[in-house]
């Protein structure tokens, strides 16, 4: 039987060519043996083509299963300008991404983002982008006034209320709000704060952050950290605190003065004679930070300020980047750490005057940020005190004033500066709201309306066109409907009717509601139903010597007596009230659209006769108000809500949104006793619901 033939037998069989004797006697087969192997050039050629097929099948494989992602080598390519011909000719050095002189293991590691690149660096690679003049860079400045320009605070930063807040997914959150209606009250941080018709942007992050109560702050101690945020005040809506001064578009209607202000205008001057040796790894660190690359702009100068620590420019710097860190991480105690920072850099020696203003004026508006209105009050003191010409200080003083409701000193504050500045017109809105808020209605108008005709910086708010125009319509001046239309042409009020400031975009917006529109027909069956069981517990709590019913406080009256007695509000129980009422409080147990509605209330209102209620709007588009009829008078008692008048009925419920104008006579022989319940607005998501926060 033939032997089995396979490719390894043949492999193992030796194979050798016949010897063949030349003309000298040797055998040809020792030659090839002498001469080395025996490879003929058929053979190598065979090798080649083989070699060859496996690159090529190798290649069809790669692109075929997709073993490589040519897309991101290119981008990596790209980035560092991967040069393949230095590469070639042995220039790897070119790349070293680690600064120790070659190119090896850990540059790879480094240029396949698998490892930071060091501080060192990234400073030589800065230092060397700034000596290259780019085509669209703006030219250096010369030594004498070299300061890097201080970016604008970004929307998100405008300091507002200690109740704002950002969540951690970035969920906007309204500012509380005061129970009462919000433009009645006499203190500026009551106020609210929006300068548009929807949601204002919040301001401290992690909503879910507890406030913690801050130390009281004095001048002496302006520059010491405080110990915490401190504690939240129910109804503490505050101004925009923007301070960047910007001047009207239209140069020819500005006043000369501002004009030439303008002109004189110079940049800051932030390095001090030293610094300027070390402008340019400043500069480069600071590039870093512009380019939006924070962790790396705080390792710069954290570097910076370990090789010059006694450098106000450099630690400056390091406070700017751990804000935007701040901003990115939306972490407040990374907000805190840049706060401290920016404490540091200011009490440095040899600070230009002009970095001792820039970094106070950010550590006032961070602490305002974060709710810490005395800290900041502290720092804004301590500013005027050293430029005591600044006007713009003075007027930024008088807000901090405000803010904590020391309109008092905020008073004096704007009393120095309209005697410097007369024509000052943030000084007048600000003084003519304070002025209203003592009730001299008449002496607060000129104010209101000069400083909202002068267009400067901070006058166009919302609650200017909205006190200037009650202000008028309570001195019986019907200009202020034009001052009204003015406030909604602005963007600040929905209609000249639904002056409310705190709303959500896109709700049915009308006055008056029928039960069956609003949805919540059970709820309105259940009041009507239960009427006389819900007037007699209030009529049993009415007695004076009870104290349940207060006079409202809120400034809306022009005559007579209104008091109330509140169950619910912000969709909380108000203290033990529901134990005078038990019977009242059941019924609305389980109605979460009422008790649930955390920008409104649950009351009893009743109105002595004589009484006129001023013509006013509620806070928010986010509520409708439900009135039912308790005990109403044969005649003399309406409401009147944008130019529909109706009049109550005992039993019955009537449905308006107070967020349009509305208001109310007591013309009648005997007292009038309603039910207000407030509830969401039917087009609030759950979710709406459960996020907006109280008013």
């Amino acid at each position: 039987m033939a032997p089995r033939k396979n490719f390894r037998n043949q492999a193992k069989k030796e194979v050798k060519p016949a010897a063949v004797v030349n003309k000298n006697g040797v055998k040809a087969e020792a030659t090839v043996a002498a001469s080395g192997g025996g490879f003929s050039s058929t053979k190598i050629f065979t090798w080649f083509m083989v070699l060859a097929l496996l690159g090529v099948w190798s290649s069809v494989a790669v692109v075929w299963f997709d073993l490589v992602d040519y897309d991101n080598v290119i981008e990596r390519a790209k980035e560092f300008r991967f040069n393949f011909s230095e590469v070639l000719q042995g220039k790897l050095s070119a790349y070293d991404a680690d600064g120790d002189g070659d190119f090896d293991v850990e540059d790879a590691k480094v240029l396949l983002g698998l490892k930071e690149r060091p501080v060192s660096v990234l400073l030589r690679e800065a230092k060397e982008e700034s000596a290259v003049k780019e085509p669209d860079a703006v030219p250096t400045p010369p030594d004498d006034d070299a300061a890097v320009p201080l970016p604008l605070i970004s929307d998100g930063f405008i300091p507002e209320d200690e109740n704002d807040a950002i969540d951690m997914k970035g969920e906007l959150v309204e500012k509380a709000q005061p129970q009462q209606t919000v433009e009645e009250s006499k203190q500026y941080n009551d106020q609210p704060g929006s300068l548009k018709t929807k949601e204002t942007v919040q301001l401290r992050y992690n909503a879910e952050a507890e406030s913690v109560p801050e130390p009281e702050a004095d001048v002496e101690s302006v520059l010491e950290p405080e110990a915490d945020v401190e504690p939240e005040v129910e109804s503490v809506p505050e101004l925009e605190a923007e301070f960047v001064p910007e001047l009207k578009e239209n140069a020819e209607e500005q006043p000369k003065d501002k004009l030439k202000e303008k002109a004189k205008k110079k940049k800051p001057k932030l390095l001090n004679k030293f610094e300027k040796t070390i402008k340019t790894e400043i500069d480069a660190a600071e590039k870093l930070r512009k380019k939006g690359k924070v962790e790396e702009a705080v390792r710069a100068f954290e570097t910076l300020v370990l090789q010059y620590p006694q450098s106000p420019r450099c630690r400056y710097g390091k406070a700017l980047a751990e804000d935007g860190l701040a901003e990115k991480m939306l972490s407040n105690d990374m907000l805190q750490k840049a706060i401290g920072t920016y404490k540091e850099a200011s009490e440095l020696p040899n600070a230009t005057p002009d970095l001792i203003k820039a970094t106070l004026k950010k550590r006032a508006e961070r602490q305002q940020f974060l709710g810490r209105m005395r800290g900041a009050l502290a720092t804004l003191e301590k500013l005027v005190q050293i430029f005591p010409e600044d006007v713009a200080l003075k007027n930024d003083l008088g807000v901090a004033h405000l803010l904590i409701g020391d309109n008092k000193s905020a008073k004096r504050v704007y009393e120095e500066v309209l005697a410097t500045a007369p024509s000052d017109g943030f000084a007048k809105v600000h003084y003519g709201f304070i002025l209203k808020s003592e009730n001299k209605i008449a002496e607060s108008i000129p104010f209101l309306r000069d400083g909202l005709e002068s267009g400067d910086p901070g006058t166009d708010d919302g609650r200017f066109y909205f006190h200037l125009g009650d202000a008028l319509q309570r001195m019986g001046d019907d200009s202020a409907y034009k001052w009204y239309e003015r406030g909604h042409q602005r963007g600040h009020f929905a209609s000249v009717w639904q002056r409310s400031l705190y709303n959500v975009d896109g709700l049915k917006a009308q006055p008056w509601w029928m039960p069956k529109d609003t949805g919540y027909m059970d709820l309105v069956k259940t009041l009507e139903r239960n009427w006389r069981i819900i007037r007699d517990e209030a009529q049993s709590v009415m007695d004076k010597t009870t104290g349940l019913f207060v006079p409202e406080e809120e400034n809306l009256r022009e005559k007579g007596e209104w008091g109330q007695f509140t169950l619910w509000q912000q969709g909380k129980k108000a203290g033990e009230s529901c134990r005078s009422v038990p019977k009242t409080c059941g019924l609305l147990e389980r109605f979460p659209e009422a008790i649930g509605c955390k920008r409104g209330q649950i009351k009893f209102s009743v109105m002595q006769p004589g009484t006129h209620v001023w013509p006013h709007t509620g806070p928010t588009n986010c509520r409708l108000r439900m009135h039912l009829g308790l005990v109403i008078p044969k005649t003399g008692c309406k409401i009147r809500c944008t130019n529909d008048t109706r009049a109550w009925e005992e039993g019955k419920v009537l449905i308006f949104d107070d967020s349009f104008e509305h208001e109310v006579w007591q013309d009648a022989d005997s007292y009038r006793l309603i039910f207000i319940v407030d509830v969401w607005h039917p087009e609030l998501t759950q979710y709406q619901r459960q996020t907006l926060s109280p008013i």
